[in-house]
């Protein structure tokens, strides 16, 4: 029998109030690839991440990651098997140092193996040395394109399985955006099973393996 892919949805529908955003999607990602999800404005593209990461209810249909249903689990014990979702809205905590903010995922994943993480997080700061000289400063001190990459660091030092990202690249200057489309490609190379949402076309094309398009309410190529 065929491994089971990483991810898998079924027949999701998805709405706010009394209407439906995502109307019966279906979308399979195996560890090793990443899949860019297109779409307008509205299109449900975030919806869509939220029913998956478990913040937001869906009204019918199935999630299953590594073949375990997750659909009636919160969203903290979806995360704890590897899930993670990249918000469109940076997601710092402004009054908390950089430092304190890449060291909460010590507190947001559950005993996790600190040593590695302290690995994980001095490999991000390799990647963007601007940072390790701010380690003391606020989150709020810094420019809106730092702390959309503060976000993405947070995010990628928990070694995640399944990472889902909702346009990773709002905000960033072209050079930042590549490094982190960059870094995602690599993630997606060691075995992550990726989603991408992206507005920036020719990003998501490039680091894709398939690209999908979110259209009235169906993923479709």
């Amino acid at each position: 029998m065929a491994d089971r892919a990483a991810l898998e949805v079924r027949d999701l529908v998805v709405g706010w109030d009394a209407t439906a955003v995502v109307r019966g999607a279906d979308l399979d990602v195996n560890g090793g690839e990443l899949v860019a999800i297109l779409g307008g404005n509205g299109s449900g593209k975030s919806s869509l991440l939220w029913a998956i990461a478990g913040l937001l209810r869906p009204w019918s249909g199935s999630v299953c990651v590594e073949g375990r249903d997750v659909g009636r689990w919160s969203a903290q014990r979806r995360a704890a098997t590897g899930l993670r979702l990249l918000a469109q809205t940076r997601r710092v905590f402004p009054s908390l140092t950089v430092a304190e903010n890449l060291e909460l995922v010590d507190v947001a994943v559950g005993r996790p193996d600190r040593d590695r993480l302290r690995i994980q997080r001095d490999a991000w700061l390799d990647r963007f040395p601007t940072f390790a000289a701010k380690l003391d400063q606020r989150a709020a001190m810094l420019s809106g394109g730092e702390q959309q990459l503060l976000a993405i660091g947070r995010v990628v030092i928990t070694e995640p399985r399944v990472l889902l990202l909702d346009e990773p690249s709002a905000g960033l200057a072209r050079v930042a955006a590549n490094q982190c489309g960059d870094l995602f490609a690599e993630l997606a190379a060691s075995g992550v099973a990726v989603v991408l949402v992206e507005q920036d076309v020719v990003l998501a094309r490039r680091l894709s393996s398939r690209v999908l398009h979110l259209r009235d309410g169906r993923l479709a190529p």
